[in-house]
């Protein structure tokens, strides 16, 4: 008889995969979500309206394109101190000129007070990159009161691994995050109550991770792009229930994931050929824009109920990170992401991380 883990789930080591009932369950999910997001939250209001921002401190991964421009606009319009925290310094630079220009043109006030926004240095395919950015940070004594880990690739290319010797979709998806999130956690408790949100993806609900072979490199499963991005979404799940988890209550920190729904004009279709761009065309007209894509990542990262959820969470030890639907409501992460047996020990490995210090 296969042993079980203490959730009731059978161990990693004795599975190859997803079951075809589990699976069959993840795509139905991704399906639904994709012709049935723009109706099921028809409720929510474009842009979504934010409480007053101008006591936070937010750093934001992935800031100049797509999703993450579209919440780097509504945060820093809202009054916050935005950190763009960004491979293309010069394209962060410029959209602040832009903004900056906007803002004084359509104000009446021939003085209109700057954009709160600063640009750091940050390539997520480099852990020095993302140590160095976590070190200038602290050393400055300032609170972090948001970090969004939004960054994220999706690629259809063939298999490619970082300087660090990572699977790709891996490193920029789940590794780097949450090693910038760890080493961020003392400015993070100055800032608290703080919150760590992770740009997470209805996808995770069709990953598996693979704790001996999380880069694809043995015989035991192929890769694809889509097997890389999907285990790395699931990897990016499980991780900030473990953090989540293991965070005492009076850090006052709290892990929050955060799905944006199927959204249009992103980066995946970039790799895609032609043929195939032509004939998912028609789908866009179901698939969120940008604009509405960044609605549950802001909703996570601002609003006050949100806290008060993942609080309550705490108090029930439950098992699982908070899980933020397209639609801004609050949901259950996938069956396999709560299968954490092996993978905490794998993530510190992983990343050089001792999980003794907390």
């Amino acid at each position: 008889m296969a042993s079980s883990s203490q959730n009731g789930l059978p161990n990693q080591e004795q599975k190859g995969g997803l079951s075809f009932v589990d699976y069959l369950r993840g795509l139905s999910i991704l399906i639904y979500e994709s012709f049935f997001e723009k109706i099921t939250s028809r409720h929510l209001k474009n842009p979504l309206p934010l409480p007053p921002l101008s006591d936070l401190i937010v750093i934001l991964t992935g800031p100049t394109s797509e999703i993450g421009l579209e919440i780097a606009r509504n945060l820093t319009f809202s009054g916050a101190h935005l950190v763009m925290a960004a491979r293309n310094t010069k394209a962060a630079h410029d959209l602040i000129n832009q903004w900056n220009h906007e803002r004084s043109y359509s104000s009446s006030d021939n003085e209109a007070k700057l954009l709160d926004i600063e640009v750091m240095k940050l390539d997520l395919l480099s852990l020095q990159s993302v140590v160095k950015f976590a070190q200038e940070w602290n050393s400055r004594s300032r609170p972090v009161n948001v970090l969004i880990n939004n960054a994220g690739i999706y690629s259809m290319k063939p298999q490619s691994f970082s300087e660090d010797e990572f699977e790709t979709h891996l490193h920029v998806n789940h590794l780097a995050p949450a090693l910038l999130s760890m080493l961020l956690l003392p400015s993070l408790k100055k800032g608290s109550p703080s919150r760590i949100v992770n740009n997470s993806s209805t996808g995770h609900f069709l990953g598996f991770v693979d704790v001996d072979d999380m880069n694809f490199t043995s015989s035991t499963r192929k890769f694809s792009g889509f097997k890389g991005y999907t285990s790395s979404k699931i990897a990016q799940v499980m991780f900030s229930s473990i953090l989540q988890k293991m965070l005492p209550a009076d850090s006052r920190i709290n892990v929050v994931c955060a799905s944006p729904g199927s959204v249009r004009y992103t980066n995946v279709a970039r790799d895609l050929p032609k043929m195939v761009k032509c004939v998912l065309q028609p789908l866009s007209f179901f698939l969120y824009t940008p604009k509405e894509g960044c609605r549950n990542v802001l909703y996570a990262a601002t609003y006050p109920q949100v806290q008060d959820y993942t609080k309550s969470l705490k108090a029930q030890d439950s098992l699982v990170c908070a899980y933020i639907n397209h639609d801004c409501s609050f949901g259950c992460v996938s069956k396999e992401a709560q299968n954490l047996e092996g993978f905490h020990e794998s993530l510190g490995e992983d990343i050089g991380y001792d999980w003794t210090s907390f």
